[in-house]
């Protein structure tokens, strides 16, 4: 059995492609329902701030971490919560963990929305995968249910 946490590093092109979404959505222009998330470091306790798409399904917003364990992931976790920011809106919000049970309806909406997106972090699974297929890639996906403060 595997315990090591899965972490897709982004590359220089992501990193690119990152500071753009970023400036852009920093200006307020959202998209594809960008946010910057802002959130304290879990050492630091200084704000860090990474591009993020929030996936409202059934009514509540969520946070799907397609690279996996990232800081921001670590982060949040330790924080509770965070912001989301687009142009000069800022939101506070909570967060708490999504159960892997819990995943496979929620990781099928999010890459029927950003599949051409992120598509290549789930090595060939799509929104039309078997049930069982998304529940054992689950663990490798950390999801956050968000509540405003």
């Amino acid at each position: 059995m595997n315990t090591t946490a899965r972490y897709l590093e982004p590359g220089r092109a992501a990193g690119v492609l990152n500071t753009v979404v970023t400036g852009l959505t920093r200006l307020g222009v959202s998209l594809w329902g960008s946010r910057v998330l802002a959130v304290r470091g879990r050492v630091s306790g200084e704000w860090r701030t990474v591009p993020v798409n929030v996936l409202t399904f059934r009514g509540e917003r969520y946070l799907v971490a397609p690279r996996g364990e990232t800081q921001w992931v670590r982060n949040l976790r330790v924080a509770g919560g965070g912001e989301l920011r687009v142009g000069s809106r800022v939101e506070a919000f909570a967060a708490t963990p999504v159960a892997d049970a819990d995943k496979p309806a929620l990781l099928r909406a999010y890459l029927r929305r950003w599949k051409f997106e992120v598509g290549v972090f789930f090595d060939g699974v799509d929104q039309d995968a078997p049930e069982h297929r998304l529940r054992e890639i689950a663990p490798d996906y950390p999801a956050f249910h968000l509540r405003g403060r």
